[in-house]
């Protein structure tokens, strides 16, 4: 090996990993809205109303895989109330991204219901809209669609 191949070599071992960790990573706002994600599947699982209220905006558009669309009072009583009732709820194949005030949620939504006392499942594509308020990540609209 001759020495301007070895010095090629040994800056690329040393520029590498900065390129690597730079586009794996999630940035703080992709980290805060993941953040906010994981606590809106909390409070579906374990409803309360000033979690709720704080995690969704007042124009929230929530659609169902079943084309049932709900607003902010709709979607938040049909959970406390335990119309819509998650035993569990697992998210996989997330993505997100931040643009400006808007971020764009992906992810496959798997869930266990007890909705009016009868077991099901959930198996979803799920896309989220979430927008900055004052600072917080709040849901703007969601909609599922029933995965096979």
């Amino acid at each position: 090996m001759t020495l301007k191949t070895f010095q090629f070599m040994t800056c690329l071992l040393l520029i590498l990993p900065a390129f690597i960790s730079r586009s794996f990573a999630q940035s703080l706002e992709e980290q805060s809205v993941a953040k906010a994600v994981e606590n809106l599947r909390n409070a579906m699982v374990n409803p309360n109303d000033n979690t709720l209220d704080r995690l969704v905006a007042d124009e929230l558009s929530y659609g169902h895989s079943s084309g049932v669309v709900q607003n902010k009072a709709a979607f938040i009583e049909g959970l406390v109330s335990g119309k819509s009732n998650f035993v569990s709820i697992e998210i996989t194949e997330q993505t997100i991204k931040v643009v400006g005030n808007t971020a764009i949620v992906r992810h496959h939504f798997v869930a266990s219901t007890k909705d009016g006392g009868k077991t099901g499942t959930a198996n979803l594509s799920i896309l989220l809209v979430w927008q900055k308020q004052k600072d917080e990540w709040r849901l703007l609209a969601r909609q599922a669609v029933k995965l096979p």
